[in-house]
């Protein structure tokens, strides 16, 4: 059976067929700008363009939204794509536009997630573990005892009288033009703030910047205000790719 996984972000949308054995990609991802406005319509074009990329075709498809879904396809929240998606049946209207196919639809941080615990830095790890990712926003995805809590969106706490990704997201120091140092120490408050409410035992950081975790991670680590353990993403940025194709195939 070919399962692709499919990761609409705010500023891509990106995926592959899947290799759920290795839990990695089985050919290298076919990546698309996410449109603006990044509506229902024209985000399932892109979704198809990824998916058609592929010789093939495919048997299932599993698909992350930058947001809060529920019930397995409406869309709840919207933070960094167009607003008309709340409320849509996105899997109705994915599986439409894919010709029929069957589509599994998941909160991009929880798919990222589910495969950091499977293949990962999460591999074999109990207790409170939260992954993060940085990017357009902040996604979360928090475990017990390696049990998903669905839907978190804890990049929406408030931090410095702003949702924290405004603060500390990589979109926010690309926009502000911040050092890894000046970053960093955002990031730090908002590790500390997420641990006082959480107590995790371990913090994955993932997300594209997840690649470049050496600039950053040891000065939240120097700073002695994050007690748990902090480890970059194994899987990067593939894991919200890996994680829908594993929630696909489970049905």
């Amino acid at each position: 059976m070919q399962i692709f996984g499919v990761d609409i972000g705010g500023s891509g949308i990106k995926g592959a067929p899947v290799d759920l054995e290795r839990g990695d990609l089985a050919q290298e991802r076919f990546k698309v700008l996410t449109p603006h406005p990044a509506t229902p319509d024209a985000v399932a074009d892109g979704v198809k363009e990824v998916v058609e990329h592929f010789a093939g075709g495919c048997d299932r498809v599993g698909i992350t939204f930058p947001g809060v879904v529920t019930g397995g396809s409406t869309i709840r929240t919207a933070a960094n794509v167009d607003k008309s998606w709340i409320d849509v049946d996105a899997r109705a209207l994915l599986s439409e536009k894919l010709g029929g196919l069957p589509v599994t639809i998941l909160n991009d941080a929880d798919a990222a997630g589910v495969a950091e615990m499977q293949f990962g830095a999460g591999r074999d790890r109990k207790g409170t573990v939260l992954l993060l990712t940085f990017g357009t926003g902040i996604g979360s995805a928090l475990f017990s005892d390696g049990v998903l809590v669905r839907n978190t969106e804890l990049g929406h706490l408030e931090l410095d009288g702003h949702d924290a990704e405004r603060r500390a997201s990589t979109k926010a120091k690309e926009d502000h033009d911040l050092s890894w140092e000046h970053w960093a120490k955002r990031v730090t408050k908002y590790l500390a703030h997420v641990e006082m409410l959480f107590s995790p035992e371990l913090f994955i950081i993932g997300g594209g910047v997840s690649r470049k975790a050496q600039k950053f991670l040891p000065l939240i680590e120097e700073s002695g205000q994050v007690k748990a353990e902090i480890v970059p993403a194994q899987l990067q940025n593939n894991a919200g790719i890996v994680g829908a194709a594993m929630t696909a195939s489970r049905g």
